[in-house]
């Protein structure tokens, strides 16, 4: 299914979000305040994506796209890298089959070259066996970065030996890592900051964002119902006026 570009045509607008995006910010911050290492954020951090994977399917959310690891994290020290590798494998373990006995689809996107045989495996074994599921997409961008996301889908084209003409919009699109889901509607950052830091870059052109500063660990059901409520109260024009949204909602 072809969704439509925010830039190049006016989009579905619904009360509740049909895609939102998360950065999980603010793991490490939760176990520092609580004197426990840095992993331990981390794997408290599982515990509220299966929270916000059951609270997403409740409120009819289709697409989920949750920031893991971007392209950006092995810069960390070593030892934390290993451990969220190590994470990355047991909750696969864990999740894959409860995952898939709720209907949830399950896909990583991300240059997943750089990561072991084995978690390379669990990742291919996780989406074949989750892959008709429909009842919510769960897409876990691991080792994503949005450059290296739109570099990915022009060289692609570039390199294409039966492609003619110049490249448009359309092109680039298709060649994207979720280039089968609509754009996010709702962007959440957890942890205080305020920046997107290199996510969905594309795919964010209109999405609206929320920003709070309740820590990944600490973010639950109601604290998803307010991003939400939030994001109702916005008016979502897409280069429009307000009249012409009005008067666009009045056909409907």
């Amino acid at each position: 299914m072809i969704f439509k570009s925010s830039t190049t045509d006016i989009p579905e607008v619904r009360q509740v979000p049909r895609h939102i995006a998360i950065i999980m910010d603010g793991n490490g911050r939760w176990a520092k305040q609580r004197f426990m290492p840095r992993v331990a954020g981390h794997k408290r951090g599982v515990d509220t994506v299966r929270e916000v994977v059951k609270a997403c399917i409740e409120r009819g959310v289709e697409q989920l796209t949750l920031f893991a690891f971007s392209s950006e994290n092995w810069r960390r020290p070593e030892d934390e890298v290993t451990k969220l590798m190590e994470l990355f494998v047991l909750a696969l373990e864990r999740e894959v089959d409860k995952l898939h006995k709720n209907g949830v689809r399950l896909r990583i996107v991300g240059d997943l070259a750089r990561f072991g045989p084995r978690l390379n495996k669990l990742i291919a074994d996780g989406e074949a066996l989750t892959g008709n599921n429909t009842r919510l997409s769960l897409n876990i961008a691991a080792n994503y970065g949005g450059r290296w996301d739109i570099l990915q889908a022009i060289n692609r084209l570039i390199t294409d030996p039966d492609r003619n003409g110049p490249i448009t919009e359309a092109d680039i699109a298709q060649g994207l890592c979720l280039s089968d889901a609509p754009e996010p509607d709702l962007f959440i950052r957890t942890g205080g900051e305020k920046r997107i830091s290199n996510f969905l870059l594309w795919q964010l052109a209109y999405t609206e964002l929320y920003f709070t500063d309740t820590l990944w660990p600490d973010f639950d059901a109601v604290a998803l119902d307010a991003a939400i409520d939030s994001y109702q109260k916005r008016e979502r024009r897409f280069g429009r006026t307000s009249e012409q949204v009005t008067e666009a909602a009045s056909k409907t």
